[in-house]
């Protein structure tokens, strides 16, 4: 590697010795090179895939999500089963939806958590039974309320007050009784992206366990009184205590989730921690014991080299082993657990192919003042795929896929096809020098939060979901989007 790379590249990153090998800290063994050094997922050469389908297209292994889906499950089992305590293992849908996913986590034995009316529509069409289903959100509407409670969701996790109340008023007039969680803010900082940590207080998710954040609850001075309640008390105990006076919500418990891809194992044993303190507390002074707690996910993946994620027989472990202790320090009966793995499955399940269009060197100034060359490597897709690098800085890698990629690489920067200069697709990798026009890269990862985030920006249309399974072929999971799909709904000349 010369010295003009190693002044452009991150420190994290490093010179590909045998360029052809893939990182297993990203790649899954269901992604491999042929003999002639071509990508296959599931067996499956990646040239067959984008001759049939095109690109930009996204393949998501059938085999991988399978895989990973049962490794959590059983690993969360396994662990707390140990401590004598019950697990529910939730999909999280908003990573990566559709009916055949959904479908794929009922069967591996997954209960699902949907985000919005939409998510609640795919599993209903798939099939899963309205008791595997919990419905999230943080400004739920009437309709998706009365859909998840005709339909006879297991959860619906109310973010607020207002929305305790409004639960409350349809399931009466519905003559239903709502089963309800709450999310609560364990003020738990976790180290990752500002607009991906979900648990401090200064954000929209939950409802604060804060001393003295009752005052922000926006009920009377009477009615708090009424509850018994003070000012002092936190916002979330008086949503407990507005539930638990509704005839028409059963109030199964607390949920809480500290963020997304964290590697750092601290931070949810503290909220675990915290949660688990808090709701001993509510035990105590409401005379009940609520039967459940959820204490989310956001285990992370590895993107990039040097990043290590954490199997999850070692996560579950170490949560059921803290969670056992801090019960036994309460003194209180281990709750049902409940842990919504959703990145963690879909992500390394899936990768985009591209193909490569133009390729040219563009010259920069160090901060030295010194002029160097950086490669852009352009490809038919780009942020309207794959929103994450520009909407949380995030970097990926990518491989040649249709080739082996032998001899000289060379420092390069993947760049879609939109009138944005921020439309990166991966800032830093090596790519081989004899890189042209009509090669093929496979970005890995991007199972998650890429086809759920695309969009029709420049009047591009969303690629093809291409479902992949060891020795079968290779089928269709969500058609791509033609120009006629993106006319149909312009009602023209008006």
């Amino acid at each position: 590697m010369g010295a003009e790379a190693a002044l452009l590249k991150p420190d994290w990153l490093t010179y590909p010795e045998n360029p052809a090998e893939l990182n297993r800290t990203i790649w899954l063994d269901n992604f491999q090179r042929d003999e002639s050094g071509e990508l296959t997922v599931d067996g499956c050469p990646v040239t067959e895939l984008t001759e049939k389908f095109g690109t930009p297209e996204y393949v998501f292994s059938e085999s991988a999500f399978r895989a990973r889906a049962g490794e959590f499950r059983d690993a969360f089992s396994q662990a707390f089963e140990e401590h004598g305590a019950e697990v529910s293992v939730y999909y999280a849908g908003k990573s990566f939806l559709s009916t055949a996913v959904a479908h794929w986590a009922h069967e591996e034995g997954l209960n699902l958590d949907t985000a919005s009316g939409g998510e609640l529509a795919v599993a209903m069409r798939a099939g899963v039974p309205g008791e595997k289903i919990a419905l999230h959100g943080n400004n739920k509407s009437v309709a998706e309320i009365r859909r998840a409670l005709d339909y006879g969701v297991g959860r619906i996790v109310a973010d607020s007050i207002p929305e305790v109340q409004l639960i409350a008023q349809i399931a009466t007039e519905m003559g239903k009784i709502a089963p309800v969680m709450l999310r609560v803010t364990p003020g738990v900082h976790a180290s990752t992206h500002d607009f991906i940590a979900t648990a401090h207080e200064d954000q929209k998710f939950g409802q604060s366990m804060a001393a003295g954040t009752a005052r922000l609850a926006g009920v009377s001075a009477e009615e708090l009184e009424s509850l018994e309640l003070r000012e002092d008390d936190a916002y979330a105990t008086v949503a407990v205590a507005l539930a638990l006076r509704a005839e028409s919500i059963d109030l199964r418990g607390l949920h809480c989730h500290i963020g997304s891809q964290i590697f750092e194992a601290e931070g949810f044993s503290k909220a675990a921690e915290k949660v688990l303190g808090y709701m001993q507390e509510l035990n105590r002074r409401f005379e009940v014991e609520l039967p459940e707690i959820d204490l989310g996910g956001g285990y992370g993946i590895g993107y990039i080299e040097g990043e290590q994620p954490r199997a999850a027989a070692d996560v579950a472990t170490e949560l059921a082993d803290s969670v056992s202790k801090t019960c036994a320090n309460l003194g209180m009966e281990i709750p049902h657990l409940s842990f919504e793995p959703g990145r963690s499955i879909s992500g390394p399940s899936g990768i985009t192919l591209y193909t490569v269009g133009t390729i040219k060197n563009v010259a920069i100034e160090d901060e030295h003042g010194e002029t160097r060359v950086r490669r852009y490597v352009s490809v038919d897709g780009g942020m309207s795929d794959n929103a994450r690098p520009v909407l949380y800085d995030a970097d990926y890698t990518a491989v040649l896929a249709n080739r082996a990629p032998a001899g000289e690489q060379v420092l390069s920067r993947v760049v879609g096809k939109h009138c944005e200069s921020g439309d990166i697709v991966v800032r830093y990798t090596y790519l081989p020098e004899d890189l042209k026009a009509g090669d093929i890269l496979a970005v890995p990862a991007t199972g998650a939060y890429c086809y759920a985030l695309s969009s029709n920006y420049n009047m591009l249309t969303r690629p093809p979901v291409v479902a992949t399974k060891a020795q079968q072929e290779p089928r269709l999971m969500i058609r791509g989007e033609t120009e006629e799909d993106l006319l149909a709904r312009d009602q023209g000349l008006l």
